[in-house]
């Protein structure tokens, strides 16, 4: 699953919040005056803005490049901390503005109820200098990343200079640029590759109702007009909606949860999307990624981020199954779902007229060399054309339903040629599995799966057992 990709590196540029939580509970209302009265348990501080993208993009594997602006206080040295304790995080491109004063949110809660919220800031312009400053350290970090993502809170990092100049120069080396947008006109993302609006941002923007699918369209529309790329409009309840300028549109539902908090969550999507892109993946796959992760994040209460480890294990739970018997054409649209889901699809082929220890063997081999496996069958036909007329003893709906009752086997397909070559070429498994008495050289279709980019395994067989055999012992 997800744990087989090989995320890359990004450089995440935006506004750097600290969040603090005040936890507790409150059972009477002060004598002083008509307000709850707190009985604090907790408090906890967590990175916020970028700070947040960032930790949440590392949690899933990806090195990232961290560049902002603090000011010279205990918040910075709160967040430096913090964030040092994340691998992966590099923070050398902060910039230390004497004049600045981190930003600070405390939300104060009694349960799970936010009772108040406490800004910390003073949001004022840079100097030239602090700018500068931003543009080179952005420079930098892009010259050893795969990805740049901006984080616009409109708190000031991302001014138009710093904006052009960063995205100029990651487009200018082929980087892909994704942005999360605060601006009511997103011309200052010119040159973007991707934006992730919510519903409110992209109303704003365009002064058009965002409601109904049709309306998302035409929104988005109207946003790449005024930047120039694709749009990923966050929807809430109703999922997310993928727009590309090539025609392009991927509406993704929503993953049904418990909501305790959203706050992050636009984070964590940008963070997700931008992690599975330096994993070479599609925005299909992104999208589809991203709303698993974020079904996960609005589960927690506060800022927060998904490890790795859970985001995985949610996406094999939705994983659909693809049943016993599976049709050439259902097959591959299962198999297209679970590549999209990060799993790693092995494929072993037989007979298996009369299933014995060997086959076992060979199954239960198979399955340890990735996450889905799909034994193909020779037909009926086809086992006779390779066995003789005696041959097979069971139909092939026979032996599809006795394989398909093994627990390491997820699908089952038939085929009707002498080879399943071309079953390989139709399903493009990434691992393909014989026993050990071939090599690898002679294994069909071996040589397709590694043009692209898959491999052969052996796996060791058990000796002493054929259906051959079985079925002379049987005749004798």
């Amino acid at each position: 699953m997800i744990e087989n990709f090989d995320f890359g590196r990004l450089t995440v540029i935006g506004d750097i919040l600290l969040d603090q939580y005040i936890v507790g509970t409150v059972n009477r209302i002060s004598p002083e005056a008509p307000v709850p009265v707190l009985l604090r348990s907790k408090h906890s501080v967590v990175p916020g803005g970028a700070a947040n993208v960032a930790v949440n993009a590392a949690s899933l594997g990806c090195t990232v490049n961290l560049v902002g602006v603090v000011g010279p206080d205990a918040n910075a040295d709160i967040l430096r901390t913090i964030l040092g304790k994340h691998k992966g995080i590099n923070v050398s491109g902060l910039v230390e503005e004497p004049e600045w004063s981190t930003i600070s949110k405390t939300r104060v809660l009694s349960g799970q109820q936010q009772i108040v919220r406490i800004d910390e800031e003073e949001v004022t312009g840079f100097t030239e200098q602090t700018r500068q400053r931003l543009i080179s350290n952005a420079q930098v970090a892009i010259d050893n990343s795969d990805v740049l993502v901006c984080s616009d809170y409109a708190k000031g990092v991302l001014a138009d200079d710093v904006l052009e100049a960063s995205i100029r120069y990651a487009r200018g080396k082929n980087i892909p640029v994704i942005v999360d947008p605060k601006r009511k006109d997103f011309t200052a993302y010119s040159g973007a590759t991707l934006v992730t609006p919510n519903r409110t941002e992209a109303a704003l923007a365009t002064n058009l109702p965002v409601n109904t699918d049709e309306e998302v369209l035409k929104v988005a529309a109207t946003l790449s007009e005024q930047f120039g790329g694709d749009v990923l409009l966050t929807r809430s309840e109703k999922g997310m909606t993928l727009w590309q300028r090539n025609g392009h549109v991927h509406h993704e539902a929503a993953h049904q949860s418990e909501v305790y908090d959203v706050s992050g969550a636009g984070d964590t999507v940008l963070a997700t999307v931008a992690s599975m892109l330096s994993a070479g993946q599609d925005l299909d796959t992104a999208v589809m990624v991203a709303t698993v992760a974020a079904s996960i994040v609005v589960r927690k209460l506060g800022t927060a981020a998904i490890s790795r480890e859970e985001l995985s294990q949610q996406l094999l739970k939705d994983v659909p199954e693809a049943g016993l018997l599976a049709s050439w054409e259902s097959a591959a649209r299962t198999v297209e779902n679970w590549r999209k889901h990060g799993a790693s699809v092995v494929f072993t082929n037989g007979c298996f007229d009369l299933l014995h220890p060997g086959h076992i063997a060979l199954i239960k081999g198979a399955a340890a060399e990735g996450d889905k496996l799909i034994v193909a069958i020779n037909s009926d036909a086809s086992v006779r054309r390779l066995k003789g007329e005696a041959r097979p003893v069971q139909n092939e709906i026979a032996r599809s339903t006795v394989i398909g009752a093994l627990r390491d086997v997820d699908m089952v397909v038939i085929f009707d040629e002498d080879t399943p070559l071309d079953i390989i070429k139709a399903l493009k498994p990434n691992v393909v599995v014989k026993g050990a008495d071939y090599t690898e050289d002679a294994v069909v279709g071996g040589d397709f799966v590694k043009e692209h980019g898959g491999r052969v395994a052996l796996v060791d067989i058990v000796n002493g057992h054929s259906t051959t055999s079985i079925v002379k012992k049987i005749s004798n």
